[in-house]
């Protein structure tokens, strides 16, 4: 049985044990970590005992290295970054936990830390960096739920637009009916665009002016193109404002 892997994947089971748990990972020499790891190890064991000896990771020849494009670029001197460009490989190979695998191909970017950690035997190396991957862990996690959370908040809000909208009752075809009832006046030049209505082949866009009692439609449809200023109805706007600001959410 290859001993070092069993201790390998019970490092792994154990840092993951504590990440799951506590979300953080105790000191390797406490006896919390001890007790872990020795439970971990006897696990191990088990399951490589009982595998067959075709299902076990293959390691790759050392000169095939990992898709390169799963690897951030290394930052130093260029000698540094030779050496530690195939330090990265290799180590990449040796670790089997997948997480810490994308976090060190796309976060351990400084080639100066690869190589002052050449020396340690690959057990030792995540002892070492289970701390900081803990914490990367923690801080993802909390950006995911910060992000969930602003969604959660973005989808109430445009929930409770689609329901304003719903209760007044307002259609793209009931704005472009508003809009061809209104007197056509001279056109004026546009300022900001309050909305855009498309329906049975028709483009409309309604603009501000600089007159706060006329608005702008750009219009265009198969006939061709028209441009008409129609007067300012506080009502019409109010809806074309809720309209967009829907179309907007969805």
């Amino acid at each position: 049985m290859d001993l070092k892997l069993v201790r390998e994947e019970a490092i792994e089971g154990t840092n993951r044990f504590f990440w799951d748990k506590h979300g953080f990972v105790p000191d390797p020499d406490s006896e919390e970590f001890e007790d872990e790891y020795r439970r971990q190890f006897e696990l191990a064991k088990q399951r490589l005992a009982g595998a067959r000896a075709d299902a076990e990771v293959t390691r790759a020849p050392a000169s095939r290295l990992p898709d390169p494009t799963n690897f951030a670029e290394l930052s130093g001197e260029p000698t540094q970054i030779r050496w530690a460009a195939a330090l990265r490989a290799e180590r990449w190979q040796e670790i089997r936990d997948p997480g810490i695998r994308d976090w060190l191909a796309t976060t351990w970017t400084k080639a100066k830390s690869w190589v002052d950690t050449r020396d340690l035997p690959t057990p030792v190396f995540l002892q070492r960096i289970a701390p900081h991957y803990a914490e990367y862990r923690k801080r993802a996690d909390e950006r995911a739920r910060l992000l969930a959370s602003e969604r959660q908040a973005k989808e109430a809000v445009a929930d409770q637009i689609r329901r304003e909208v719903a209760d007044a009752g307002i259609t793209v075809a009931g704005l472009i009916e508003l809009i061809d009832i209104c007197d056509r006046l001279p056109p004026l030049p546009i300022k900001a665009k309050l909305a855009e209505l498309d329906s049975e082949g028709r483009n409309l866009r309604v603009f501000e002016t600089a007159d706060p009692t006329v608005l702008m439609v750009l219009e265009k449809e198969a006939a061709g193109r028209s441009e008409y200023a129609i007067e300012r109805d506080q009502g019409l706007v109010g809806d074309l404002a809720l309209f967009t600001r829907a179309m907007e959410l969805s």
